[in-house]
C-alpha cells in the first residue's frame, strides 16, 4: 500500500536499530556497484529517495539517475560489461509536460533511468526534493535531507533521523533543501491530489522491443504523438 501524505505529523525523532543500519549498508553497496560501473563509462549518476536519506525499509527501491542524457548504448554497454543484468527496458513520460525518460529495470527493486529530453528546473529539482547523493557522497556515508511520499521531511541525525510535515512549511522546506518553492509546491499539490482522487495514469509507458534503442523509441513516439514532439523541442 502506498504511503499517504501526513498532514498532521509535526515532529518525530526516529532511532535506527542495528538491523536498519545493516539494511542501509546493504542497499548502498548495491547502488555503489551499479554507479561505479556507469562511472567507468563516464556516466555520472545519483541515487535518490530513501537510499540517499537513510530511512530505508525492506520495501525500499534503489533508484539511480543519470542527468546528463547519456546515450543508451553507453549505459547498457557499461551495465553489460559489469555483468549487471537488464530485466526490462521501458520508455516513460509521466505527463505531456514532463520529459520522456529511459527506465532500465535491473531487478524488481532496482532501476537506472536517464532523460531523453532536457529537464525543466522543477523536474531536476524533484530529485533534490526527495534527497539525492552522488557516488562520492555515497562512499563517504553522506545522508541527504529530503521529503518522502508522505510529504514528511527526513533530516538525518547520528542516531537515525528526525521528521516533520512540510505541509504549511513549503517555503522553509525549499530553503533547507536548496530548491525553488515552485518545486515544493508542485510536489505537495501532486501528492495531496493523488491522495484525494487516487493514483493518476502515466501519459506514456511502453516496453521496448529487443532490437529497439531508447533513441529509436523516442523517435517513434515523436512521429505519432504531437505532445511528445512539442515537449522534445520546447527546451532545446
Amino acid at each position: 500500500m502506498a504511503k499517504k501524505p501526513a498532514r498532521h505529523v509535526e515532529y518525530l525523532e526516529v532511532v535506527y536499530d542495528d538491523e536498519r543500519w545493516m539494511l542501509l549498508e546493504k542497499l548502498r553497496e548495491k547502488a555503489t556497484w551499479i554507479m561505479e560501473a556507469l562511472e567507468k563509462a563516464h556516466v555520472e549518476t545519483i541515487v535518490h529517495g530513501s537510499i540517499a536519506r537513510g530511512d530505508v525499509s525492506e520495501k525500499s527501491d534503489i533508484d539511480i539517475f543519470a542527468e546528463s542524457q547519456p546515450s543508451s548504448f553507453t549505459v547498457e554497454s557499461a551495465l553489460e560489461k559489469a555483468s549487471i543484468p537488464i530485466m526490462e527496458r521501458m520508455i516513460v513520460q509521466a505527463t505531456p509536460t514532463y520529459a520522456m525518460k529511459a527506465h532500465i529495470q535491473i531487478d524488481e527493486s532496482t532501476t537506472v533511468s536517464f532523460p531523453l529530453m532536457k529537464l525543466r528546473k522543477v523536474e531536476r529539482e524533484f530529485y533534490k526534493f526527495g534527497g539525492e547523493a552522488d557516488l562520492k557522497k555515497l562512499k563517504q556515508g553522506y545522508r541527504a535531507s529530503g521529503v518522502d511520499k508522505r510529504l514528511v521531511l527526513i533530516e538525518p541525525t547520528p542516531e537515525g533521523h528526525k521528521e516533520s510535515t512540510i505541509v504549511g512549511h513549503e517555503q522553509q522546506t525549499a530553503k533547507l533543501l536548496g530548491i525553488s518553492a515552485e518545486t515544493v509546491l508542485d510536489r505537495v499539490h501532486t501528492l495531496l491530489r493523488r491522495d484525494e482522487i487516487g493514483r493518476t495514469g502515466v501519459f506514456i509507458k511502453a516496453e521496448l522491443s529487443a532490437d529497439e534503442t531508447f533513441e529509436m523509441a523516442l523517435e517513434r513516439f515523436a512521429k505519432k504523438n504531437p505532445a511528445v514532439r512539442r515537449r522534445l523541442t520546447t527546451l532545446r
